[in-house]
């Protein structure tokens, strides 16, 4: 499967956008026990804010948990934030989001960390804060086998499904814009509904992260059915969210990473969730990406 090429500066720059400047948070004043972490040490408990059906990094299984790739990340900080309180166990509860409603929640603390397939990007950046980069992707199309549509520019005319909140929607509308492409859009709340959208023929095309389309293919079991076509539209590299400004939350986040990846726990992780087999009893067979591998890497990976 084709792969988004990045160099490695990018990728040291993305890394090093984790660090923010120590202002005063919304929830006090930056210090050890203030913030996101005093919160949790006076609640005893870290909020984790889901997706239901973003496979593989933060879904529902088959007893309606929340698991993923995503989801252990979280729980990883989890222990980690434990250790820094000094607390021996601390009660994690589940919420569902949706993109459109994510980044609210964590703004407003009624989530700590916000557990999905979210991209970290420049503008998002304004709102909240996020953890190194866990996944590179990019936007692609998913069509019919038999369509005749092979890249954007046979959109015209064309109905496309897009996931409202998503950096996949402005991508493709703002793609259709400047180059005066004239195509049609129809959106959804969730990925799995935007796939019903093309599934059920009331969309000619589907525009979401590559990731997420192969995951969707795999989850339906309709790989006869539909294909991925044309080249990336966008770069999305995703991250978990938290408040921002916060600097002793955000310093334990990075720790977390830089623990599974000395440890290469991340690589173990990473595993579990794209190469080897599910619950559900699929496969998605995605070893990591040589970029993702190099992010890794300048968090601690060894060679």
């Amino acid at each position: 499967m084709q792969r988004i090429l990045i160099s490695t500066v990018a990728a040291c720059l993305l890394c090093a956008a984790l660090t923010t400047r120590a202002q005063e948070s919304p929830l006090g004043t930056v210090d050890r026990v203030t913030g996101t972490l005093k919160k949790i040490k006076d609640g005893g408990v870290v909020r984790i804010g889901h997706r239901e059906n973003s496979l593989p990094f933060s879904f529902l299984d088959d007893a309606k948990r929340p698991v993923g790739y995503s989801i252990d990340l979280c729980l990883a900080i989890v222990e980690d934030v434990a250790d820094e309180l000094g607390a021996e166990e601390l009660r994690v509860t589940y919420r569902p989001v949706t993109p459109e409603n994510r980044f609210v929640l964590v703004q407003t603390g009624e989530i700590d960390l916000e557990c999905g397939s979210t991209t970290a990007n420049v503008e998002r950046r304004k709102l909240v804060a996020f953890s190194p980069i866990i996944f590179i992707t990019g936007t692609k199309l998913l069509v019919p086998k038999d369509s005749p549509i092979r890249s954007y520019r046979d959109l015209k005319g064309k109905t496309v499904a897009v996931t409202r909140g998503t950096t996949n929607a402005a991508a493709i509308q703002s793609l259709s814009e400047k180059q005066r492409i004239g195509a049609n859009f129809v959106s959804a709340s969730e990925h799995r509904e935007a796939f019903d959208l093309l599934a059920t023929g009331k969309a000619d095309a589907l525009a979401n992260d590559e990731v997420l389309l192969y995951a969707l293919v795999a989850e339906t079991r309709t790989r006869e059915r539909f294909r991925i076509t044309g080249d990336f539209l966008s770069y999305d590299p995703y991250a978990i969210a938290f408040r921002k400004d916060d600097l002793p939350f955000a310093a334990v986040v990075e720790r977390t990473f830089r623990r599974l990846a000395e440890s290469r726990e991340i690589v173990w992780i990473y595993d579990k969730w794209f190469t080897k087999r599910l619950q559900s009893g699929i496969r998605l067979d995605l070893p990591m990406s040589p970029q993702l591998e190099e992010i890794f890497r300048g968090l601690g990976l060894p060679e």
